[in-house]
């Protein structure tokens, strides 16, 4: 019994040394890096197009040309286009030019309280279409290819539903468009967002943007954050100390930490549409959901389509995006379920050779 005892304290004070250890290296590491070590979006791009706020950059193309038709990324407000680049080793984009994919981007830009009366048809009738117009008067050709991210997918179904002949293939990833089937697969721990806006009396969403003139940013940070409070509490301690031991690692923390926190504000008026007419009324999919007087019917949708969902996707549901198929006008249809959560499938090392693969090919047999 005392060697017991005796063995079981040495490792007690070996453990805590250890831990010691980690905690000075680590601290170090931090101290000794800067905000310009911490680098995202870093693939060779230039500003091709301005307008307001909004910028439409083309990526310096890495591979020989595999696709005649260029692609045209386009994320949502609430997030940051960047997340398709965060870093070299995990880049949806960088996959994509590697395999020859002509790629541009869309910027929405940082929204101020002076933007508070933009809607959904102004960047879906306006920026999105200036920018598409852009790049098929740059490559004389009359549709290009869409690539729609999350809210950016919702923009992405209204412009191919109101103008079909600019769109050659149509790719959605995590994209709502069913906002009422967040419960169906019984899993109570997704779609809290949906509920959480169900819960928003009109009232609430007028006062909420009449204060502030936009969502704000870091009001959908805080949302977020505690759809999954155990990962937000653990993160700095246990996932941060998990870091310690390898400068890459924390490197790759630090990027996504960096990621969140450039959260731009929404235009207030486009997110009274998003909240009450898509989130609350579920417009988009019963067909009733407008823009500037015209109606989006995704039965106009005729183009081929790639629906990209992630399994475990707690913000996006799969059920709310798999509402598409029996939506949409087209018989080219394809669904790719990846494992992995919202953000994980375009940034997980396990899926980096996936999604952009995935994406290439279908378009490839599609070109």
């Amino acid at each position: 019994m005392p060697t017991t005892k005796k063995s079981a304290a040495a490792q007690a004070v070996a453990e805590f040394s250890d831990f010691n250890l980690k905690m000075t290296r680590g601290l170090k590491m931090l101290q000794r890096l800067k905000d310009e070590d911490v680098q995202i979006a870093t693939a060779d791009k230039e500003v091709v197009f301005r307008q307001d706020k909004v910028t439409l950059y083309r990526y310096t193309a890495t591979a020989k040309p595999s696709l005649k038709t260029p692609v045209l990324i386009a994320y949502g407000q609430i997030g940051r286009y960047t997340m398709t680049d965060l870093q070299e080793d995990r880049s949806m984009l960088r996959n994509l030019l590697a395999l020859g994919v002509d790629v541009y981007a869309v910027d929405w830009g940082n929204p101020t309280r002076s933007d508070r009366w933009l809607q959904f048809e102004d960047y879906v009738d306006g920026y999105l279409n200036e920018c598409v117009e852009f790049i098929c008067r740059e490559h004389r050709m009359n549709a290009i290819n869409l690539l729609g991210i999350c809210e950016g997918g919702v923009f992405s179904l209204c412009y191919a539903a109101l103008y079909p002949d600019r769109i050659k293939n149509l790719i959605l990833t995590i994209t709502p468009v069913d906002f009422h089937q967040d419960q169906a697969e019984g899993r109570t721990n997704h779609g809290l967002l949906n509920l959480w806006t169900r819960g928003l009396g009109a009232e609430d969403i007028d006062r909420l943007i009449e204060a502030n003139g936009n969502l704000p940013g870091e009001l959908m940070s805080y949302v977020f954050a505690q759809m999954t409070p155990g990962a937000t509490l653990s993160k700095y301690n246990v996932g941060l100390l998990d870091t310690f031991d390898d400068e890459k690692k924390l490197l790759n923390f630090l990027r996504m930490e960096k990621w969140i926190a450039d959260r731009p504000h929404h235009p207030g008026e486009a997110a009274k549409q998003l909240l009450v007419n898509l989130y609350k009324n579920n417009e988009l999919i019963r067909g009733e959901f407008q823009l500037a007087g015209r109606t989006v019917d995704l039965a106009d949708i005729k183009v081929p389509v790639l629906n990209v969902f992630a399994k475990d996707d707690h913000i996006i549901p799969p059920k709310t995006t798999q509402a598409l198929r029996a939506a949409v006008g087209t018989k080219d249809y394809t669904e790719i379920g990846l494992d992995g959560g919202h953000v994980g499938v375009f940034v997980s090392g396990k899926l980096q050779g996936i999604l952009g693969k995935g994406i290439h090919d279908w378009l490839r047999k599609r070109d």
